[in-house]
């Protein structure tokens, strides 16, 4: 069975439909599935729902896609980079499912495992449980969370081999085994293809069987996020605020 295809539009070709259920990999801009973002606003498919751990920002990852009006609702940990998605939200413009990072992790790894759903004590009494059920296990109350098997995953990899097989790279791991092992379709993007039995077996992150189709994209963009902090005073600002 060929995995490979020649750019992320074909890749997408006949899969990407108007209102399906997009898991995309990535943490705030690392490890983002950046061609196959760019195939799916590409696409002009609407009414999507999005579970990724973040919303992209403002002109990039996701939020490209939130810019084009693609995506109706987010299934989402952290939305706090993107004003687009803020400003879409408080007009009621884009549906949210906010969900506990840890949570949302456990949602993809459970829909990949075949686990309809599981307990866990987070977001006991608040508004995270609101109408779900809640039992008592040991003394303690856990919120029951339904599991998450997305349509299509989207998903960035640092190396895959002809089968499917592949290797992440540093932090960039992230969400994205999560997403691959959830998606009844996974769509995984690399910046490098080798041949299969070129990986050895120690190395491969996560096996070629949640690996429907591949796709390069050799020189990815790779933004980098990077900390901003204010300038400490000079030693006469605080002489003379002493004085």
């Amino acid at each position: 069975m060929n995995k490979v295809y020649p750019s992320a539009d074909a890749a997408l070709a006949g899969v990407i439909k108007d209102g399906l259920l997009l898991g995309v990999g990535g943490f705030g801009l690392c490890g983002i599935p950046e061609a196959l973002i760019d195939a799916v606003r590409d696409s002009g498919k609407q009414n999507l729902t999005a579970i990724s751990n973040n919303a992209g920002v403002d002109d990039f990852g996701l939020g490209k896609l939130l810019r084009t009006r693609q995506i109706k609702k987010m299934i989402s940990s952290y939305v706090g980079e993107n004003k687009e998605f803020e400003r879409q939200y408080l007009a009621g413009e884009l549906e949210l499912e906010f969900t506990p990072q840890g949570t949302l992790a456990e949602k993809l790894r459970a829909g990949g495992c075949g686990i309809p759903a599981f307990y866990t004590r987070t977001g006991v009494g608040t508004l995270v449980a609101e109408g779900k059920e809640v039992r008592e296990f040991d003394g303690h109350q856990y919120v029951m969370e339904r599991s998450l098997v997305p349509d299509i995953s989207l998903v960035k990899a640092w190396k895959a081999d002809h089968s499917g097989n592949l290797v992440f790279r540093l932090t960039a791991r992230n969400f994205n085994p999560a997403v691959a092992m959830a998606g009844k379709l996974t769509v995984v993007e690399v910046e490098e293809l080798v041949p299969t039995g070129a990986i050895a077996p120690d190395d491969v992150h996560l096996p070629g069987i949640y690996v429907h189709r591949i796709v390069v994209n050799a020189t990815p963009e790779k933004r980098i996020e990077k900390r901003t902090l204010s300038e400490r005073p000079t030693e006469k600002t605080t002489e003379k605020a002493g004085a």
